[in-house]
């Protein structure tokens, strides 16, 4: 695979130091990053100090380099499958359309051309109308032209407030009415969704869209109210071009400018906007370019997927149009050659160095390389699991063999260029972060939320280890409060506590919620902000996340158990595709709802006795020998991590219907909503604690 060769051994001398004594009892003492120990960054270089300094700067210095990268639709194939399912207790057959992407080659602009797009579309916002004190929504799919959308509006100090483009009505009116946007940028496939809540969303007066939509929808739209303005992109650019540059000076944005209102993902509620700062990005860009900056080099390339609405996605593009690196835009549906129809997939096409995933994408690309294995036969299997046993070991000469020979059409699938991934927005096993890394990959941990602009800790390729998020970023401190009930302590030979950061990455508050905002259990008077998330500092000054305040559960024999960690590890299981671990009090062991990886299942199947492994699904997983199966697997997963026995799984409850943010059971950003699942299957978790 190819070598980081960017490594600067010593670098972060001792990883993270204390720079201050514990400040009361119950309490750990603050930390830094040893790089930053003495000062926290608040930017990357004197001079850059909004969001648009960063475009600016970005134009000047790469100049005609390729700066951002898309493909275009060139055609849609529909195929036909048959799907069976049960309903009301019977097995139906339903015929379902399956639609595959047909896309162009990459197609490029430079910085040049990304900083006058920029100016177009902000020159067509105040010809408009579009103020200063107006907020600008943007619901759409992670694109060239969002980028385009955001940086145009925070170049004339208008804050945006961002969307899921997988948001239901309901989420939507929220996002919109709010903060009482004034207009929103969108997609034409998204525009039937706007249609339905422009009634209930008094405020927007402009709608920009891309793509073709129909000119029914259009009028449709118009005809809402008398004051909508329905204009499509090219028309906003096509008018800002006309314009004037001179007016947009008065409306250069000031550090302290609100930049967005970022919405989260609502795993516990209503979303809710955190409120951020250009100050606030801005030292999460020179803290991220002082931790990592030698890595992020003219010769990679990042591939950009992620929603934009989440933080994570969002800032790292900023970092990498700000070091000059060029990001191509891909989809989620789109990435593997399986996925297109007549194309290669985006991470072949575009053969990205860099790249960033969520832990249940790095989980699917685990689970696909084992099941791409097991298709090959006893023999290809055998030649596969010694190539990785030897490259584990580091067995001299025959790992090198090992990497170049068996495992380079692993990573071929993948572009054959990747040499440093990031996994962040939830906990990622220590099976498959192993696993990937020898097998495809170098997979960093990173810990941030919507709070922190995205980043609280990265790990650095210098201090590769498992199981660890790594340092604080420069631009933030982090203290340990005590857990006490669960022992989770500061005094601890591994001190431990719930993670509490500080610093100008991170949020003041949320938009409108000042009863959380005068929450002292969430904001300090001293500006710490409580994270809820449960921390270990380590012997090389790295932090692990053990689990979330709110997760832990108390169970029968008055030990805690923590379910974040405990569904990260058995989601290494192969039979599973996704897990929701539920205890009560009164239990002594928790259950696992999950929904089966169908091919590792079928799979595994054929080895069990009075099982026909080609039923349907559904039927499969109201088998009680397939429950036995998967808990027996789960539970060897989760003995081989070394669980104690309150933390194995007593019974497993399969369902064959996929967790989505329209049935309510996940949230935009993929997050388990553990208590509508625990609702939804209420009755077998009943049924299941009734039996033991």
């Amino acid at each position: 695979m190819p070598a980081v060769h960017t490594l600067k051994p010593g670098y972060f001398g001792k990883g993270s130091v204390e720079t201050g004594k514990a400040e009361g009892p119950d309490e750990g003492p603050i930390r830094r990053s040893a790089i930053s120990s003495d000062r926290l960054v608040t930017q990357p270089f004197e001079g850059i100090e909004t969001v648009y300094d960063v475009v600016e700067y970005a134009a000047r210095t790469h100049g005609t380099r390729k700066a951002l990268g898309w493909r275009d639709v060139v055609d849609i194939h529909e195929e036909e499958k048959e799907v069976k399912k049960f309903v009301d207790g019977k097995e139906v057959t339903e015929t379902k359309k399956w639609k595959y992407f047909q896309l162009s080659d990459y197609k490029y602009i430079n910085f040049i051309e990304l900083k006058e797009a920029v100016s177009e579309i902000a020159r067509g916002l105040v010809e408009i109308g579009v103020t200063s004190d107006d907020v600008f929504n943007i619901f759409a799919q992670t694109s060239v032209n969002w980028q385009l959308m955001a940086h145009a509006c925070g170049s004339i100090s208008t804050t945006i407030a961002t969307a899921y483009d997988t948001l239901g009505e309901s989420g939507l009116t929220h996002s919109l009415n709010e903060p009482e946007c004034v207009g929103l940028f969108t997609n034409a496939e998204l525009l039937p969704t706007l249609h339905k809540v422009l009634a209930n969303t008094p405020s927007i007066k402009f709608v920009i869209y891309d793509g073709e939509p129909s000119e029914t929808l259009v009028s449709g739209i118009n005809a809402v109210r008398e004051s909508i303005k329905v204009v499509s992109l090219d028309e906003l650019r096509a008018l800002g071009k006309s314009q004037p540059t001179e007016p947009l000076k008065a409306r250069l944005p000031k550090p302290e400018t609100m930049a967005c209102i970022m919405y989260t993902s609502g795993s516990t509620g209503p979303p809710k906007g955190v409120c951020i700062t250009h100050a606030n990005l801005v030292a999460s860009v020179g803290a991220v370019y002082m931790l990592l900056g030698h890595h992020l080099t003219y010769d990679d390339t990042y591939l950009a997927y992620l929603p934009l609405a989440h933080v994570l996605e969002y800032i790292v593009e900023l970092i990498m149009l700000f070091v000059g690196m060029t990001s191509g835009y891909g989809r989620v549906k789109t990435l593997t050659d399986a996925s297109v129809r007549k194309c290669k997939g985006d991470l072949a096409a575009f053969q990205p160095s860099i790249m960033v995933g969520v832990p249940a994408v790095w989980e699917t690309i685990r689970k696909g390389i084992v099941a791409k294995v097991n298709a090959g036969g006893s023999v290809r299997k055998s030649v596969f699991n010694g190539a990785m046993s030897l490259k584990k070991n580091n067995v001299p000469v025959l790992a090198q063999v090992a990497d170049s020979v068996v495992l380079k059409s692993v990573r071929a699938a993948t572009g054959g260029r990747l040499r440093i991934t990031l996994s962040g927005g939830a906990a990622l096993s220590h099976e498959t972060q192993k696993f990937l890394d020898t097998a495809l990959v170098m997979i960093l941990q990173g810990y941030g939320m919507t709070e922190s602009c995205g980043m609280c800790a990265i790990l650095p390729p210098e201090l590769m280890r498992y199981s660890s998020v790594g340092l604080p970023v420069p631009s933030i401190e982090i203290k340990l409060l005590d857990v006490k009930d669960a022992g989770y302590l500061s005094t601890n030979k591994q001190p431990q506590g719930e993670v509490c950061i500080r610093g100008p990455s991170v949020t003041k508050g949320y938009y409108k919620r000042s009863d959380l905002n005068d929450d002292e259990t969430i904001f300090t008077k001293d500006g710490w902000f409580r994270t809820g998330d449960v921390g270990q500092w380590n012997e090389d000054g790295t932090l692990s996340l053990i689990d979330r305040v709110k997760n832990l559960v108390k169970l029968q024999g008055g030990e805690y158990i923590a379910l974040e960690r405990l569904e990260s590890t058995y989601k290494a299981c192969n039979y599973v595709g996704n897990i929701c671990v539920h205890a009560t009090p009164d239990a002594k062991q928790p259950v696992a709802i999950i929904i089966p990886h169908e091919v590792h299942l079928r799979h595994g199947l054929q080895n069990v006795s009075g099982v026909d492994s080609t039923r349907s699904l559904s039927e499969l997983c109201h088998d009680p020998k397939v429950a036995e199966l998967v808990l027996k697997e789960c539970n060897a997963v989760g003995k081989k991590n070394g669980f104690k026995p309150m933390e194995i799984l007593q019974a497993v409850i399969l369902t064959p219907e996929e967790w989505t943010p329209e049935n309510g059971l996940v949230t935009a950003a993929q997050k388990i909503q553990r208590n509508k699942i625990a609702k939804e299957f209420s009755k077998e978790i009943e049924q299941v604690y009734k039996e033991q």
